[in-house]
């Protein structure tokens, strides 16, 4: 939605909320499995952040020509756009802005979030590139570090931001994956369109697939594919859009390119060669991540039928 009342502002959110139970509720009407699911919270608090939606809201005055990039998710968490946003705003390899732009040369501030600290929002703001290494220390670890926000160094504006809700968190049991979605601005004093899409190509392992408890590559589709392969592979959805006089353009489907098809090929590619690997080592999340209680529960009651050895006797 695009209006001019301020972020978090309590009408908007209440209509978006609002939105959310009706949807729920045909979804219902038609027998559709896991409808609701991700509403967490029976009555709204005047802010639908917290309650289970994925929420990315920027503010900013408009320029006169305000392209941006909406980019949703399925079947991933918030972490996995960690890797992209590193590679769009911090890295010259990636993104030749940052050595040909006067303004991005200055540099971007990630705002990086502990998703694991629940009780409040406990964040750490570091500056690119002088404290490069220390932000990827951070995004190395995408089930606990997520970048929230970031921003422009040389005008103080707000480049991107991200969804940061774990639904498990807020539930205290698997309801489903997280499914982030993002905003980011593009041109100008950020990075070009083509600089935020190329990191896409990877296909970088995320965490995601069957139960909310693998690891597969992130695969960049054309707008309302569905879900097939082993509940995934994981799939990221990118619209671009200008804004004028608070009005949306029509949108581009940006993976919607023949480029794509070739990157789809080697995910899908990458999906099999992980998945014969099984639920061995990295193929699957690590224990804390895992999304299902019953192997948590097998592996307590394991636990308690450890038993200690002798100490060994040295001849």
């Amino acid at each position: 939605m695009v209006h001019s009342k301020g972020a978090g502002d309590a009408e908007i959110h209440r209509l978006a909320w609002n939105a959310f139970l009706e949807g729920t509720a045909t979804a219902r009407a038609d027998g559709l499995y896991g409808a609701g699911q991700d509403l967490l919270v029976d009555s709204f608090s005047g802010n639908v952040k917290g309650m289970g939606p994925a929420v990315a809201e920027i503010e900013f005055e408009e320029r006169p020509n305000e392209p941006f990039l909406f980019f949703a998710a399925d079947k991933t968490d918030p972490g996995a756009y960690n890797l992209p946003l590193y590679l769009a705003f911090a890295d010259p390899m990636n993104t030749p802005g940052l050595l040909l732009s006067p303004n991005m040369s200055k540099g971007f501030r990630f705002v990086i979030m502990d998703v694991n600290h629940t009780t409040s929002d406990r964040v750490i703001e570091l500056n690119a590139p002088e404290h490069l290494y220390d932000i990827a220390a951070l995004l190395r670890d995408p089930e606990r570090y997520v970048i929230e926000s970031i921003w422009s160094r040389a005008s103080g504006e707000q480049a991107a931001a991200i969804a940061t809700s774990r639904l498990h968190n807020i539930a205290g049991k698997y309801t489903g994956k997280d499914d982030p979605v993002m905003l980011v601005r593009v041109q100008m004093n950020f990075p070009a369109t083509g600089e935020i899409l190329a990191p896409y190509a990877i296909g970088h392992f995320v965490a995601g697939g069957m139960r909310g408890s693998h690891h597969m590559p992130l695969m960049p589709v054309p707008l309302n594919t569905g879900i097939s392969y082993f509940d995934g592979p994981p799939v990221v959805s990118c619209t671009g859009f200008c804004v004028h006089n608070g009005k949306l353009t029509e949108h581009i489907d940006a993976f919607a390119h023949p480029f794509w098809d070739t990157v789809r090929g080697h995910v899908a590619d990458k999906s099999m060669e992980m998945r014969r690997q099984g639920f061995v080592g990295a193929a699957m999340a690590p224990m804390s991540e895992l999304e299902y209680t019953g192997i948590t529960e097998k592996l307590k009651a394991l636990d308690e039928r450890f038993t200690l050895r002798g100490a060994p006797v040295t001849i």
